[in-house]
């Protein structure tokens, strides 16, 4: 009784801690997907098969699938695969598993259905995938000279930083509730080769494409449940009628 006790005092305690560390959550900024723009999902997917293919595979995703966003399988061949696999295999990488773990410290991990698995309360994964790709740093205490706010001491370098440039994580004192407080915020300290908005649109065409690859068939699933729903009311009127006519009647 008297570990209950304790256990049950030392939560009571430690509750406005927790509360407090939720409170601090990162807010996830709104990803600005649009799973019929097959102009993005064209963007993203060359942007994925660039920069993300080369440590991560997506060993439930096959190329052919690009032919959903409009893609022909000689446009595949030509512009989307860079190794000798054929247009209906599956987008595997070919970094060795153990010189990934010694390189990053883990395995990076597979990204076919990051957009869904990343899910939570505070945004859809789409919205994670899209605040973190955008909020790495640079943080000269990490090994690979990199840090990010979503996702604080990953082990990810920056793969798109010549894009963006290079970001800093700075504290600035503003106005809190009668008090100051210090807030922190990431600052551009060198820019890249492309503008914040410019880059933003990149990342949300990725992002699209990653969405997009953690449900192929969603217009589809979408699609068969309107159907279903429409013959099911059809059913109903049928079947009401149908009730009318056997009750007419019974008083």
């Amino acid at each position: 009784m008297k570990n209950i006790a304790r256990n049950l005092l030392l939560a009571l305690l430690l509750a406005p801690l927790a509360a407090a560390m939720a409170a601090e959550e990162v807010k996830l900024d709104r990803a600005p997907i649009d799973s019929r723009d097959v102009i993005s999902l064209q963007r993203g997917a060359q942007v994925f098969v660039n920069y993300c293919l080369g440590c991560h595979s997506t060993s439930y995703m096959r190329y052919n699938r690009f032919q959903d966003f409009g893609l022909s399988e000689q446009q595949i061949r030509d512009n989307l695969i860079f190794t000798g696999a054929k247009v209906g295999e599956l987008m595997k990488n070919a970094m060795d598993p153990n010189d990934a773990k010694e390189w990053f410290g883990a395995p990076p991990p597979d990204l076919t259905v990051v957009a869904r698995s990343r899910s939570s309360p505070a945004g859809s994964g789409a919205d994670w995938l899209y605040t973190y790709l955008r909020s790495f740093y640079r943080d000269p205490g990490r090994l690979g000279g990199w840090n990010n706010v979503v996702f604080p001491n990953v082990g990810m370098p920056h793969a798109l930083y010549q894009l963006q440039g290079e970001q800093v994580l700075k504290t600035e004192k503003t106005e809190g509730p009668g008090y100051p407080i210090e807030v922190q915020k990431l600052a551009l300290e060198r820019p890249g080769t492309m503008t914040p908005l410019e880059y933003d649109r990149l990342v949300a065409d990725l992002v699209n494409f990653m969405n997009y690859m953690a449900e192929p068939a969603s217009h589809e699933r979408k699609q068969i449940g309107i159907y279903a729903l429409l013959f099911l009311g059809v059913l109903f009127v049928l079947a009401f009628l149908l009730k009318k006519e056997y009750w007419k009647d019974v008083h």
